[in-house]
């Protein structure tokens, strides 16, 4: 699914360059379920940013499902996120004044649904992350969990070949943050590919491997349970 050769991510110039990735190559396959962790400034956020098209490496290579992304225009790559990527944010990044299943409904803007094909396919991912009962709520009418499970639905709502999740469960208690790991982890039985962020073992630990990053590069790669 996910193949990198000598990433390398730099910025600036001269005595003010920053490597924040230094030549990292690794392989993600389909249907794998990966937790990327690392200190503040360990480079997974630009790791993950890279390989969610949301950034362009300074060199290397980036092939996405067999095709090489990293030398793609805006364009492209803004056409392959919304295609075939979903994202999860810990911030949620709903828009208060729409309700869940609008939400939801977003990235399906620049597809070829019809409204009413969109409205049900939104309310079936509403569904799916068990909030089928909530689809004309608005943001604040729900708690922190029922946010980030509608932000899960948006992620899904367009069948992304992979999910990238970053600190998912970084605005909620414990016990909402088990909710949502045994939801990512329901997706990943369901054959869903999921990249995670996170700084914490304990959340990093539900994932089937974990790489650990450390001043730009991979220190670690290992399985553990899924």
């Amino acid at each position: 699914m996910i193949t990198i050769k000598n990433l390398r991510r730099e910025y600036g110039d001269g005595d003010a360059r920053v490597v924040a990735l230094a030549d990292v190559s690794l392989q993600i396959e389909k249907n794998e379920f990966v937790a990327i962790m690392g200190s503040s400034g360990s480079g997974k956020s630009t790791l993950m940013n890279i390989l969610g098209c949301l950034d362009q490496q300074s060199a290397g290579q980036y092939w996405l499902d067999g095709r090489e992304v990293g030398s793609f225009d805006d364009d492209t790559l803004s056409a392959i996120r919304n295609r075939h990527i979903g994202f999860i944010f810990q911030t949620f990044h709903l828009l208060p004044r729409l309700t869940a299943q609008q939400n939801v409904m977003l990235p399906l803007r620049y597809s070829n649904l019809d409204e009413s094909s969109a409205r049900d396919r939104a309310a079936e991912m509403l569904a799916r992350v068990g909030l089928g009962h909530r689809l004309t709520h608005r943001p604040f009418e729900m708690s922190g969990g029922q946010r980030q499970r509608v932000a899960i639905a948006r992620a899904l709502i367009n069948r992304p070949k992979v999910i990238f999740a970053d600190e998912p469960t970084g605005n909620l208690d414990s016990k909402t943050s088990e909710e949502i790991l045994d939801l990512l982890r329901q997706l990943h039985g369901q054959g869903q590919t999921i990249v995670m962020v996170t700084h914490e073992p304990e959340i990093a630990a539900h994932a089937q491997r974990i790489i650990r990053m450390s001043d730009g590069k991979v220190v670690e790669d290992s399985s553990c349970h899924a």
